[in-house]
């Protein structure tokens, strides 16, 4: 799959693009590519959210989306996580990639400038065919919600 990429005016050419850290990995690291005029990044206090720039714009094949998803060491090690996780980037958009970061941990957190904050996993989209009906065929699970097949 081909993902055209263009960066943004005030990006830093410096940044890496989206990268796999190893042959295995499914999602491709994402950086923090703050303007020049913020490259001091930004601090995150406990319950503080920021939408954090990756300085990049992309073109998605039609039928793909992007998940933009938390790192795992980010959320054990500091409490970072996205608010809207994951996040979807559609193929018909072509504005910045934003990712928007949470410090659900006891600590603040700097996201410095270049720092990996999230990883991008792409999924081909299917689209449903909506009609109304008035019932429901019947499942065994019925209308239980929440808690309703068990504990364990």
């Amino acid at each position: 799959m081909k993902v055209v990429v263009q960066r943004l005016p005030e990006s830093d050419p410096d940044v890496p693009l989206p990268n796999y850290a190893t042959a295995g990995a499914a999602g491709a690291d994402l950086r923090a590519n703050f303007p020049a005029h913020r490259r001091e990044g930004v601090e995150l206090q406990p319950m503080d959210r920021a939408l954090i720039p990756t300085g990049l714009a992309m073109a998605l094949p039609e039928g793909w989306e992007m998940q933009v998803r938390p790192r795992s060491g980010l959320a054990l090690k500091a409490g970072l996580t996205l608010v809207n996780s994951p996040g979807t980037v559609d193929a018909d958009y072509r504005g910045e990639v934003g990712v928007l970061l949470i410090n659900l941990g006891s600590e603040p957190v700097r996201i410095a400038h270049g720092d990996r904050i999230a990883q991008a996993v792409f999924a081909p989209v299917t689209r449903a065919v909506f009609s109304f009906a008035d019932a429901l065929p019947p499942t065994p699970r019925g209308t239980g919600g929440f808690g309703s097949t068990g504990s364990t």
